[in-house]
């Protein structure tokens, strides 16, 4: 299917690996120019050379985005490297998890410093590029945000927080014609959930695909996500084919959660 992204300029936060990766590599594929952001520059560079093995065309910008001036300085970066902004996609964020009488102040600070201020602040900074080309947001969230748990309470917090920021947002997208959505994914098989599973694996003696295999029973889905899957939605949404889709937030979990 042509998706019509030809020449468009997308901006990927956390797209040194994992679901951001994968969403910059088919973004490239189909035709966008990128620019990659990150805190790891051999990971960024990394990803860079996969795209341009592929013809397509990409920059890398460092970024810690927990900085409130570096919203602002990554899009002075897009402007001067590519003079347009068509595609926003807000992925950079990872939350702490454990018992909520153990997590500091720090840590809820840390998490919604990431996944939520700085989600917040690009979309602020990049606006006027993005009301220019009539171009999209795209938040990146996660399906904790609909199934809160009690090991997982900073991560479902700054999620729900993402969604509703995001559909506020929408309402400002219809009068400037800025398409804005968010994608809650589950259980995605990316280096982060392997670590995750590697605590497991001290308990049960498991095999890392033995582990994974027992953690998709666990949550009673067909299988984990791959972030193939997730990109795959991002582009169709980004796409002029998905442009209807506007204010929506998608939970994209195989299932996971029972709810209408």
């Amino acid at each position: 299917m042509e998706l019509g992204l030809a020449g468009k300029v997308a901006l990927v936060t956390g797209s040194s690996r994992g679901i951001g990766r994968a969403i910059a590599e088919l973004l490239a594929v189909e035709g966008c120019a990128l620019m990659l952001t990150g805190r790891d520059a051999a990971a960024l560079a990394e990803t860079q050379r996969a795209i341009a093995a592929r013809g397509g065309n990409a920059k890398t910008q460092l970024a810690e985005l927990r900085e409130p001036a570096a919203a602002g300085a990554l899009v002075d970066a897009v402007k001067r490297d590519f003079g347009r902004l068509d595609i926003l996609v807000n992925n950079a964020g990872a939350t702490k998890r454990g018992d909520f009488l153990a997590l500091t102040d720090a840590d809820w600070q840390d998490g919604f410093a990431l996944k939520f201020f700085a989600h917040m602040r690009l979309a602020r900074a990049a606006w006027p590029l993005l009301a220019a080309a009539c171009g999209a947001v795209l938040a990146i969230g996660g399906n904790g945000a609909a199934k809160p748990t009690a090991d997982f309470t900073i991560g479902s917090s700054v999620n729900a927080a993402v969604a509703a920021f995001h559909k506020a947002l929408s309402d400002i997208g219809k009068r400037d014609g800025i398409q804005v959505n968010t994608i809650h994914p589950g259980h995605v098989d990316t280096e982060r959930l392997r670590r995750q599973m590697q605590a497991r694996i001290e308990k049960t003696g498991l095999d890392m695909t033995a582990q994974l295999e027992a953690y998709r029973r666990e949550l009673n889905v067909p299988r984990l996500g791959l972030p193939d899957d997730v990109a795959a939605m991002a582009a169709f949404i980004l796409s002029p084919r998905g442009r209807w889709l506007h204010g929506a937030t998608i939970i994209m979990d195989g299932g996971e959660i029972e709810m209408l």
